[in-house]
This record gives C-alpha cells, structure tokens and sequence, in this order.
C-alpha cells in the first residue's frame, strides 16, 4: 500500500515535470549541450531514474508500516 501511494505520486510528479520540460522547452535549448530539445532517450532515462529513487525512498516507510501489527494499529485509531 506504501510503495502504491508512493508510486502514484511519483508518476503524477513526472509527468507534471515533463509537461512543464516540454512547455519550457525554448529557454531549456540554449542550455543543452549534444542533446536535441525532444531527446526522448533522456525523457526516459531521468524519468525512469527518478522512479526508482522515489521507490527506493519509499522502503523505509513501507518496513516500518509493514512490521506494525494490524490489531495495535485498530486500536489507536
């Protein structure tokens, strides 16, 4: 359930930076040195990098919530 949350926000946060990447496109060429301004392979490399950072991120929390017995947290709430 953690890693889930965790990975919609992720997805969700990726593709507001793209569209944001995309939108800002001309400021961002004169700073690309080798790259063409639609480079998808770079789209996809930092997209995928940041995925993997957010899960990793992500299993702490998850060890934490997974190691609490279900019947104490019932009964705090």
């Amino acid at each position: 359930m953690v890693f889930r949350e965790t990975l919609v926000l992720v997805l969700v946060g990726i593709g507001l930076g793209l569209a944001g990447a995309l939108v800002a496109m001309r400021t961002i060429t004169s700073l690309l040195f080798g790259l063409t301004p639609h480079d998808p392979a770079t789209f996809a490399a930092v997209s995928f990098g940041l995925t993997v950072i957010g899960m990793i991120a992500s299993c702490i929390p998850a060890a934490r919530a997974a190691r609490v017995d279900p019947m104490v947290a019932l009964k705090i709430e």
